[in-house]
């Protein structure tokens, strides 16, 4: 009787559990992993040999400081910065004009002044005797037409007012020019004299017809 082999299911298990050992291994195994054409980052210091620099950007420069006046921007100059009513902030000529016109918009014109109207019309006859009054009392200091260069102006701190600007501004109403030309400039420190004792009201509104009128030449107005 033949003696059975027991070899030979021993070796068929052991090689059929190293088969299923492998099987069970690659699936467990990752899936390999897409080539990545950028590079990948490293860190630590090892890596930095292979790194390429970062690209430079041009920085926008601080703005240029404007230039200056005085330690004041060149935009902003000195009478806007400072405090226009403070003392020993502006000129003599400049403070004493602006007295006046502070006074005319807190206060107005004295009562004796209020509620008085030029009532003279532009006529030839009207502008030749104003032209008159204005020359013999007025055009030595404010000039012939009214831009303050008359004889005595150099001499005179502040200078005469130009009047052919003064005239139009919103402020020259009748009661101020009346109030003005009568009474002078004294309680502000002008030299401007006051008419009141020598000019009468009538004469007056005919000075201030004409400057209105634009100063001009009774011959100018006949071509």
């Amino acid at each position: 009787m033949a003696t059975k082999n027991t070899q030979t299911p021993r070796v068929a298990r052991a090689a059929m559990g190293l088969a299923t050992a492998a099987v069970l291994a690659v699936a467990a195994a990752p899936a390999p992993r897409a080539q990545s054409t950028a590079p990948e980052p490293q860190s630590g210091m090892s890596g930095m040999s292979g790194m390429s620099a970062p690209p430079i950007t041009e920085a926008t420069p601080p703005p240029m400081p404007l230039p200056t006046t005085r330690g004041f921007d060149y935009w902003q100059p000195e009478w806007i910065m400072r405090d226009l009513w403070g003392p020993d902030r502006l000129s003599k000529g400049m403070e004493v004009r602006m007295k006046r016109h502070n006074t005319f918009m807190l206060k107005g014109v004295p009562e004796a002044y209020r509620t008085q109207h030029a009532m003279l019309p532009p006529t030839l006859g009207t502008i030749g005797e104003s032209k008159d009054l204005y020359d013999r009392n007025c055009s030595t200091c404010h000039g012939a037409d009214g831009m303050g260069d008359g004889d005595h102006a150099n001499a005179l701190s502040p200078s005469p007012a130009l009047l052919a600007y003064m005239v139009h501004l919103p402020t020259a109403v009748d009661e101020y020019l009346l109030w003005s030309v009568s009474e002078g400039g004294a309680a502000f420190g002008s030299n401007m004299l006051a008419f009141k004792d020598k000019l009468t009201p009538d004469e007056i509104w005919k000075v201030v017809t004409y400057m209105r009128a634009g100063f001009p030449s009774p011959k100018a107005n006949r071509l």
